[in-house]
């Protein structure tokens, strides 16, 4: 795998915490067309 698998973003006041010149882009390393699954798993914590 050339990138990693997984991130973690945190969110403050239900916005992404990028920077300013910071996105999130999903991209294939394959030539051809392949199914993909996008898991996304939101945790709020309490404290």
């Amino acid at each position: 795998m050339l990138t990693d698998g997984s991130l973690t973003i945190p969110v403050d006041d239900g916005r992404l915490s990028l920077g300013t010149w910071q996105g999130i882009y999903l991209f294939e390393h394959r030539p051809r067309p392949h199914q993909r699954q996008v898991h996304l798993r939101c945790l709020e914590l309490s404290i």
